[in-house]
C-alpha cells in the first residue's frame, strides 16, 4: 500500500493522507499537485508534502482523483518555509498553502468558470472535450466545475479545464477586467530644418500666403518661450484657436514633426537609458558600507532620509546580484509603489523584471509563478507587495524590503497573519540569502536589532544632490481659530502658501488620513448619529455618493433628510475627509485642477497608475490623499505638503501611536521639494509643543527612538516583550463575555507571563459579532515556541468545550 501526505487549501492545521497506486508512487514528486475528494462530494486541489507507505490509523485513506502536474509546482525549500510560518503564526498550513499559491492553480469544485468574450478560436484545436466545454458557455456566462463535470458526464475534469485556461479560452470568475493604457499624448516641435537662426524667416516666406498656419506657428513660438516644456497639440490648437486639421497639414508640409509620449516625459531628449548609474559619493560609501556589512551579517538596515536616493543603491546591488545568476525579490509596502517602480527598474533590467500582486488577474499571476519557478530570464527580478514571498524562488541572492516600517507589510485577515518583513528574513536564512532593509524612518524593533549588533547598519543623512530637507511649519490651530483666520479647514498660512505654490506652477499634496465627506453627521435637535446597523461604529457621510457608509462591513443608505430619531431637519456634519478638503479647495482655488487619492478612487488594476500618471503629466495641481501618499513615491515637481491635521493620528489608542505619527508625517514631509529647490512642509496641528511633532519638525528619529525605547520597557511591549492577541467572536453578547473570562482565566493561571483583558476594543462589534481582545506578553528570555505550543493546547482545549465551540478565536502574533 501506497500513501501520500498532502496539505488542503482550507483553513486546517492538519495534513491529510490519500491513497496511490504503485505506478503513482514512483511518479509523484513533493510539491505536485493531484485532485482529491473530500467531504460528501467536493473535489480540491492538494500539494503532495510526502510519500510514504504507513497507513493512517483514525480512517481509511480515499484514493486521490488525479495527478495535475507533471513536475513539482512548488520547491521544498518554499514549503519548508510555509510550515515555519504555519507554526511562528499559529495558523493552519493550509492558510499558508491558499495564501500563498494563485487561485488559478487551486481549482476547485465550486470554482466558477466563464470564457473570454473576444478570443477567437479555432475548434479543430480543440479536443471533444474541450469543445463541449467551450459549446456550454456560449450558451450560458457561467458554469460551475461541478456543472461542468455533470456535462461530460466525468469525473476528472480539472485537467481539461487546465488546457483551456492556458489557452485562455475560459477565465476563472473573480476576475476584474479593466483596460487601462497608459495615455499616449500627441506632442509637436518644429522640424529640424527650420531649427537655425534664420529658420523663422525662411518659414515666414514658406507660409506667405497660408494666414492660418502662420498664426499657428507664431503660437508655437509664443508658447515655447512662455514655457520650458513640451508642446502638445491639444494646447496648441486652443492657443491658436483652430482645429487640428491645420496642424495635420503642418505636419504633411514637414514644418512640424509629431510625436508621442507616454508619461514619462524624461524621455524628451529622446535618450535612451542605456548609460550608467552614477551614485554620488554618499550613496557610494553608503553602498560599499552595505556590501561590508554582508560580509559579516545577513541583515543591513539602510537608514536614508527621505529622497536621499534609496532606490539608486538598490538597482546598484541587484546589478551586482545579476551577474552571480541569483534570483532577486524586491517587496514593496504598497501596490502603489510598485507602478511607480517598475518603470524604473525596467529601465535598466529591461524584461528581467516580473511583479506580482493582488491586482494583477489569475492568469497573469499563473504566468510569474511558473517563470519563478523554471528560474526564467523573465523572472529574475521580482517585484511585489507582501504576497511575492510565497513564490517558489530557486536560488534566491537578495532580497530588499523597502520602507520596512510600514504596517501594511502585516497581513491582518485572513490567516497566514504574518509580517512580510520578519518572515523575508526566515526566507533568505533558508536561501543562505542577504536581506537588505530600507526605510527613512524605520521601525523601532528593527533599529533597536542594528543596536543589539544582529543587523549591520548604515546610514545617508544627505539627500540626493544634496538638496536640503523641507523646511517644516507648525500651525497652532486653536490659535487660528481664536483669532477667525480659518477658512473651512485651511489655515491662512496654508492658503498663502498653496497660492504661492500653484502661481509658480509648482504642485501641492495634501494629507489627510481619513476617506468620505465627514465621519458623523449629527441632528442638532437631539444629538442622534445615525450608526451601522451590524458595527459599533457611525457612518460615514460620502458626499460624491450621497450615502451614508460602513467603513467595516459596507453596509450603506441613502443621505437622510431628517434625523430618524426626532424627524428634526437640522443635521450637521462633524470631522472631515478628503472629499471635503477636495470640496474646499474647489472654491478656495477654482482654477486649480485637483484630484484625491483614497480607497474610493483607485479601485481596480490600474486605479494607482491614472491617478499618478496624470499628477505626474502635471495635469493635476494639487492632490488629496490618505496615507497612500506617505510611501515613498517621487514627484519632481512637488513643493509644497499639508497635514490637514496632525491630531488624529496621535490620539489613536495604540502603543504605537507616536511612532506610527513620526514615520507617517516623516513619509508624507519627504515628498516635498525632491529636485532642486527645498521643500516646505505646513503641519496643521491644535498640540504644536507635542514632542512627537517638535521629532518632525526637527528631523529628529534617534530622539523619537530613545524617547520610545524608554516607554516601551516600562510598559512591557515590543522590542522588550512579543505580543500574542487573541480575538473573540461571537454574535451572542453573553456567551462571549463567558467564554472570554473562561479562556482568559485559562491562560493566566498556566502561564506566568502578563495575560491581558479580555477587554472591549474601541470598535466591539462588528458585522454583528460581538469582540473581545486578550493580549499576552512575552519578555525576551522565555523560549517562545514553548510558550506557544502551551497557547496553543489551551486554544484546542477551548475548542473541545461544547458549548465554546462556536466562538472564534483569531491568534494574531507579533500583531503589530
Amino acid at each position: 500500500m501506497f500513501f501520500i501526505e498532502v496539505i488542503l487549501p482550507l483553513s486546517l492545521a492538519k495534513t491529510f493522507t490519500y491513497r496511490i497506486s504503485e505506478a503513482e508512487y514512483h511518479f509523484i514528486k513533493k510539491g505536485m499537485r493531484v485532485a482529491v475528494p473530500f467531504g460528501k462530494n467536493k473535489i480540491y486541489t492538494a500539494l503532495v508534502l510526502d510519500i510514504h507507505e504507513n497507513s493512517p490509523t483514525l480512517y481509511d485513506a480515499k484514493e486521490i482523483h488525479q495527478i495535475l502536474d507533471e513536475k513539482p509546482i512548488a520547491t521544498e525549500t518554499q514549503i519548508k518555509h510555509w510550515l515555519w510560518v504555519a507554526n511562528y503564526y499559529m495558523c493552519g498550513i493550509g492558510d499558508v498553502y491558499r495564501g500563498a499559491f494563485p487561485s488559478g492553480l487551486l481549482l476547485e469544485s465550486e470554482t466558477i468558470v466563464s470564457h473570454k468574450p473576444e478570443v477567437v478560436v479555432n475548434d479543430s484545436e480543440l479536443s471533444d472535450d474541450e469543445f463541449l466545454v467551450y459549446e456550454a458557455l456560449q450558451h450560458q456566462s457561467s458554469l460551475k466545475v461541478q456543472e461542468i463535470a455533470s456535462i461530460l458526464n466525468k469525473k476528472n475534469i480539472l485537467p481539461v479545464l487546465q488546457k483551456l485556461i492556458s489557452k485562455d479560452i475560459i477565465v476563472l470568475e473573480e476576475e476584474i477586467k479593466e483596460n487601462y493604457k497608459p495615455k499616449l499624448v500627441r506632442y509637436v516641435k518644429l522640424h529640424s530644418k527650420y531649427d537655425s537662426d534664420n529658420g523663422l524667416a525662411e518659414l515666414l516666406e514658406v507660409l506667405k500666403s497660408a494666414n492660418k498656419q502662420k498664426e499657428i506657428v507664431l503660437a508655437y513660438f509664443q508658447l515655447n518661450a512662455s514655457e520650458k516644456k513640451p508642446i502638445t497639440v491639444k494646447k496648441l490648437t486652443e492657443v491658436a484657436n483652430v482645429t487640428s486639421a491645420v496642424v495635420k497639414a503642418l505636419i504633411e508640409k514637414e514644418i512640424f514633426e509629431e510625436y508621442y509620449l507616454q508619461h514619462d516625459r524624461v524621455s524628451f531628449n529622446g535618450e535612451k537609458s542605456e548609460k550608467e548609474l552614477h551614485l554620488s559619493e554618499a550613496q557610494e560609501n553608503a553602498f560599499l558600507a552595505i556590501k561590508e556589512s554582508f560580509s559579516e551579517k545577513e541583515v543591513c538596515l539602510l537608514h536614508g532620509v527621505t529622497s536621499s536616493g534609496k532606490t539608486e543603491i538598490y538597482i546598484k546591488l541587484i546589478e551586482e546580484y545579476l551577474q552571480t545568476g541569483k534570483q532577486i525579490l524586491y517587496l514593496l509596502p504598497e501596490i502603489a509603489l510598485t507602478t511607480q517602480l517598475v518603470s524604473r527598474l525596467r529601465l535598466h533590467f529591461g524584461d528581467k523584471v516580473a511583479v506580482f500582486h493582488s491586482k494583477y488577474s489569475n492568469n497573469e499571476r499563473v504566468e510569474v509563478w511558473k517563470q519563478t519557478l523554471e528560474n526564467s530570464e523573465k523572472a529574475q527580478i521580482v517585484i511585489g507587495a507582501r504576497s511575492a514571498l510565497f513564490l517558489p524562488f530557486n536560488d534566491l541572492g537578495l532580497l530588499i524590503v523597502d520602507e520596512e516600517h510600514e504596517q501594511t507589510f502585516k497581513q491582518t485577515d485572513p490567516a497566514p497573519r504574518y509580517h512580510a518583513r520578519d518572515a523575508a528574513i526566515v526566507l533568505a536564512n533558508f536561501h543562505k540569502a542577504k536581506v537588505l532593509l530600507g526605510s527613512a524612518t524605520p521601525s523601532i524593533e528593527t533599529y533597536f536589532n542594528t543596536q543589539n549588533d544582529k543587523y549591520g547598519l548604515v546610514t545617508l543623512t544627505e539627500r540626493y544632490k544634496n538638496v536640503r530637507m523641507p523646511e517644516v511649519v507648525l500651525v497652532d490651530l486653536k490659535d487660528k481659530h481664536f483669532r477667525k483666520r480659518m477658512t473651512g479647514h485651511f489655515s491662512d498660512l496654508l492658503i498663502e502658501e498653496i497660492a504661492e505654490a500653484l502661481s509658480l506652477g509648482e504642485q501641492v499634496i495634501l494629507f489627510q488620513n481619513r476617506r468620505g465627506y465627514s465621519p458623523i453627521i449629527e441632528c442638532l435637535t437631539c444629538g442622534h448619529v445615525p450608526h451601522c446597523q451590524q458595527c459599533d461604529v457611525s457612518l460615514t457621510f460620502h458626499k460624491f455618493k450621497n450615502q451614508l457608509r460602513c467603513h467595516y462591513c459596507g453596509y450603506s443608505i441613502a443621505k437622510p433628510t431628517n434625523c430618524h430619531s426626532c424627524s428634526s431637519i437640522d443635521l450637521t456634519t462633524k470631522g472631515f475627509g478628503t472629499e471635503q478638503i477636495e470640496q474646499e479647495l474647489l472654491s478656495l482655488f477654482s482654477k486649480a485642477k485637483t484630484a484625491r487619492m483614497d480607497q474610493d478612487t483607485t479601485r481596480g488594476k490600474f486605479g494607482f497608475e491614472k491617478i499618478i500618471d496624470t499628477f505626474k503629466n502635471r495635469e493635476i495641481d494639487i492632490l488629496v490623499g490618505t496615507q497612500m501618499l506617505a510611501k515613498g513615491l517621487d514627484f519632481d515637481n512637488v513643493s509644497l505638503v499639508g497635514i490637514m491635521n496632525a491630531d488624529n493620528m496621535l490620539h489613536h489608542p495604540d502603543f504605537r501611536a507616536f511612532e506610527r505619527s513620526f514615520q507617517m508625517m516623516t513619509q508624507v514631509a519627504g515628498r516635498a521639494g525632491r529636485s532642486e529647490k527645498q521643500g516646505k512642509v505646513v503641519i496643521q496641528t491644535y498640540n504644536p509643543n507635542h514632542n512627537t511633532i517638535q521629532q518632525v519638525t526637527n528631523h529628529n528619529y534617534i530622539g523619537m527612538y530613545k524617547e520610545q525605547l524608554y516607554d516601551r520597557q516600562i510598559y512591557k511591549y515590543p522590542p522588550y516583550f512579543r505580543i500574542i492577541k487573541l480575538t473573540i467572536k461571537h454574535k451572542d453578547f453573553d456567551k462571549l463575555k463567558e467564554g472570554s473570562m473562561w479562556l482568559y482565566q485559562v491562560l493566566s493561571q498556566n502561564l506566568n507571563i502578563p495575560v491581558l483583558g479580555p477587554e472591549e476594543p474601541a470598535i466591539s462589534r462588528i458585522r454583528n459579532e460581538y469582540i473581545r481582545t486578550i493580549l499576552i506578553k512575552i519578555p525576551q528570555n522565555l523560549h517562545l515556541g514553548n510558550t506557544k505550543k502551551t497557547i496553543q493546547k489551551m486554544l484546542n482545549s477551548f475548542e473541545a468545550v461544547a458549548q465554546y465551540r462556536a466562538i472564534k478565536v483569531v491568534v494574531n502574533v507579533d500583531f503589530y
